[in-house]
C-alpha cells in the first residue's frame, strides 16, 4: 500500500462500523450536545462529553469518505472529512480530518478546520496551537500571538522563544512586524520571563544584542533567577558584544550553579574551545562527559580537544567508545586516522579514513587515504581508488573530480592536474570549484589569459561569487597594469565578504601596486590580524618595509618563516628585498 494511503487508512480507520464516540474524548461537540458545567469548574472549562451519536448524514460523510479513501479518491476523502467536522463539531472528527489536509497539504481545508475548532473548543490548547501555525502560515503574525497569548493564559506552553527563533526566515517587514508585536506582547506581561526572553532571542537574530541584553537586564538582576533558557542567551550576548571575560565568567557561575543544564556547559566549553584555552575546555567537556553520558557529541567534542591538547591516549579511548556503541562512528573514524598520521603510522591512518562511509568527512576522508597512498609512493593507486568511487557515485562526480585534481596539483603534476580538471569540466561546464581550481593550474602554469577567462565565466554564472570576484581582481593585480579594474572586482568582494582575510589582503596588495602605502597598510593589518598566514605575511611585511618600519616587518616575516620557511612567496618577497638576515 503506498505510504499516502496507508496513513490514511490508519486515521480512518476508527469509524469503521462505530456510530458513536464514548466518554475517553474529553472535548465537547456543539452546545447541543453538551452536559451542564458543574458548578465546581472553573469560569470557561468546558464540560466533559459523556456520549453522542453522530447524526445519520455525519455517519454518511464519514463512511463514503473512507470508501473514497480506499479507493484512492483522497479529493472526496478530505471534502468528506471537513464537511462532517463543520456539521457536527466533534473534536474526533476535526482532529482526524486535520490529520488528512495535513497530508493532502490543503491549506485552505486546515483554516476551515482550526478555526471550526476554535469555534468549538475555544480554551483548548491542542486547537489553539493548530489555529497558531495556521495563522503563521498566512502570514498574520498578529493572531498567530494572540493564539499563543491564548494558550499561555491556559497555562501552557506557548513555544513563544520558538517563533522568535523563526525569525530570519522571515521578510524584513515582518520581521519588525513581529518585533513590534513581540514588544507590545511583553508590555502586557512584564513579568513573563519567556516572553522576554523570546523578545531579547528575536532582538538579538535581527541584529540588536545590545538591545537583547538589555532586555535581559531585569531577568538577570533578579540573582535566584532559575530561567535558565535566558541565561544561555546572555552568555551568547555577552561573547558576541567582544566581553569574552565577563561571558566566560557568567557561564562558569551559571554552569555550576546548574551542573544539570547541559546548554549552558556546552556553551562554556566551546567559548573556551574559541579561545584557545584548550585545557579548561577539555576539563568542561569532561565534566559534561560524567554528567550526560548519553550525549555522544558531548564524547566527540573531548576527543577533538584531547587531540589539540596531545592526549591521544584519552581521544583514542573516547573515539573507540563511540565506534564500540555504534554512535558518530564517521567522525570518530575519520579522527582515529588523524591519531594515526600524527603519531606517523599512515597505512594504520589508510585503514581508519577507508572506514569513512558517509557525512561531511566522508570527502576529506578520501582526500587524505588518497594523499597517504600517494605519498607512500602509490599515486596509481589513490588515482584508481579516486576513480572508483566516482564511477559509483555519479551524483557526487563533481566533488570527486575535485578531489583528483587537487591531488594531481598537490604533487607537482600540473599538466596532467589541467588536463583532468578539462575532462571534469566537459562533464560539469558550470561548476564552481572546477573553474575555479583549473583557473589556479593556468596561473602557476603562468597562462594568465585562460586563467583570467575561468574567472569571468564563473563570474557570469554566479555574479555574486565573492571568491571569484576576489580571485579575478588579485590575479589581475599581480599579472597585469589593469589595476583600476582589478580594485573594482576586490571592492565587489569585499563588499559581500566585509570579514574575509584573503579579500582584504588583496585590497591592501592593490592599493599598494597604486601607490597608496597608507591605505594599503590598513588592509593588510585587518587581513594580518584575522589570520596571519604566509601569504599575507608577506604582503603586510613589504609594506611596512617601504613605509620604513623595518623592525616591525622582520617581526612579522620571522613569524611567517616560523610556520613554513619554504613558503614560495615568502621566500621570493625577502630575496627580492635583499633580507637575508632572519
Amino acid at each position: 500500500m503506498p505510504r499516502k494511503a496507508l496513513y490514511l487508512a490508519i486515521s480512518l480507520l476508527a469509524f469503521t462500523g462505530c456510530a458513536s464516540m464514548d466518554a475517553r474524548d474529553p472535548e465537547p461537540g456543539p452546545a447541543e450536545h453538551q452536559e451542564p458545567a458543574s458548578a465546581t469548574e472553573p469560569p470557561g472549562a468546558e464540560a466533559p462529553l459523556t456520549e453522542r451519536e453522530f447524526r445519520p448524514e455525519e455517519l454518511y460523510l464519514l463512511l463514503t469518505g473512507e470508501i473514497a479513501a480506499q479507493r484512492g479518491r483522497y479529493d472526496v476523502t478530505l471534502a468528506n472529512y471537513v464537511e462532517a467536522a463543520v456539521q457536527s463539531g466533534d473534536t474526533g472528527v476535526i482532529r482526524r480530518a486535520l490529520l488528512i489536509a495535513e497530508s493532502l497539504n490543503s491549506q485552505s481545508a486546515v483554516r476551515t478546520l482550526t478555526e471550526t475548532w476554535i469555534d468549538v473548543a475555544p480554551k483548548n490548547e491542542e486547537a489553539r496551537r493548530a489555529a497558531a501555525i495556521q495563522a503563521l502560515r498566512d502570514g498574520d503574525l498578529g493572531a498567530t500571538l494572540n493564539h499563543l497569548e491564548q494558550i499561555l493564559q491556559m497555562g501552557g506552553d506557548a513555544d513563544f522563544d520558538g517563533l522568535a527563533a523563526m525569525t530570519p526566515r522571515l521578510p524584513q517587514d515582518q520581521q519588525r512586524e513581529l518585533g513590534r508585536l513581540f514588544g507590545e506582547l511583553q508590555d502586557r506581561h512584564p513579568d513573563n520571563a519567556e516572553i522576554r526572553y523570546s523578545t531579547a532571542l528575536l532582538q538579538n537574530l535581527t541584529g540588536s544584542p545590545e538591545t537583547a541584553l538589555e532586555t535581559l537586564r531585569p531577568l538577570m538582576e533578579q540573582k535566584q533567577s532559575e530561567f535558565q533558557p535566558a541565561l544561555v542567551l546572555q552568555g551568547e550576548l555577552l561573547y558576541e558584544l567582544g566581553r569574552t571575560r565577563e561571558a566566560l565568567q557568567h557561564l562558569q557561575t551559571n554552569s555550576r550553579r546548574y551542573p544539570e543544564s547541559r546548554q549552558l556547559g556546552t556553551l562554556y566549553a566551546r567559548i573556551l574551545v574559541s579561545e584557545e584555552e584548550m585545557r579548561a575546555a577539555q576539563d568542561e567537556f569532561s565534566r559534561l562527559v560524567e554528567q550526560f553520558p548519553g550525549e555522544h557529541g558531548l564524547r566527540l567534542s573531548r576527543a577533538l580537544v584531547a587531540i589539540e591538547n596531545d592526549e591521544l591516549a584519552l581521544a583514542r579511548q573516547d573515539l573507540r567508545h563511540l565506534i564500540a556503541i555504534g554512535q558518530q562512528t564517521s567522525q570518530a573514524h575519520y579522527y582515529m586516522g588523524q591519531i594515526a598520521e600524527k603519531q606517523g603510522h599512515p597505512d594504520q591512518a589508510i585503514t581508519w579514513y577507508d572506514q569513512v562511509s558517509e557525512g561531511s568527512h566522508y570527502h576529506p576522508a578520501l582526500s587524505r587515504a588518497a594523499e597517504l597512498r600517494a605519498r607512500a609512493g602509490d599515486l596509481d593507486s589513490a588515482l584508481e581508488q579516486l576513480r572508483g568511487v566516482r564511477e559509483a557515485n555519479p551524483d557526487d562526480a563533481a566533488t570527486l573530480w575535485l578531489l583528483e585534481v587537487n591531488l594531481l596539483q598537490g604533487h607537482n603534476l600540473h599538466d596532467q592536474a589541467l588536463a583532468t580538471a578539462t575532462e571534469a569540466l566537459e562533464a560539469h561546464p558550470e561548476d564552481q570549484s572546477l573553474l575555479y581550481a583549473r583557473s589556479m593550474i593556468h596561473e602557476h602554469l603562468d597562462q594568465i589569459d585562460q586563467a583570467l577567462a575561468d574567472l569571468r565565466t564563473m563570474i557570469e554564472l554566479k555574479p555574486d561569487n565573492p571568491t571569484a570576484l576576489n580571485a579575478l581582481g588579485y590575479v589581475m593585480t599581480i599579472h597585469s597594469e589593469q589595476l583600476e579594474e582589478a580594485q573594482g572586482y576586490i571592492e565587489q568582494a569585499l563588499a559581500l565578504d566585509p570579514g574575509n582575510p584573503a579579500v582584504l589582503d588583496s585590497m591592501g596588495w592593490v592599493l599598494y601596486r597604486q601607490g597608496d602605502k597608507e591605505g594599503a597598510l590598513d588592509y593588510l593589518h585587518q587581513a594580518y590580524e584575522i589570520y596571519p598566514d604566509p601569504e599575507i605575511a608577506a604582503h603586510y611585511g613589504e609594506v611596512l618595509w617601504s613605509l620604513g618600519q623595518r623592525a616591525q616587518a622582520r617581526v612579522v616575516w620571522e613569524r611567517a618563516a616560523d610556520d613554513d620557511p619554504e613558503h614560495e612567496l615568502l621566500q621570493e618577497t625577502l630575496q627580492r628585498l635583499g633580507v637575508d638576515d632572519l
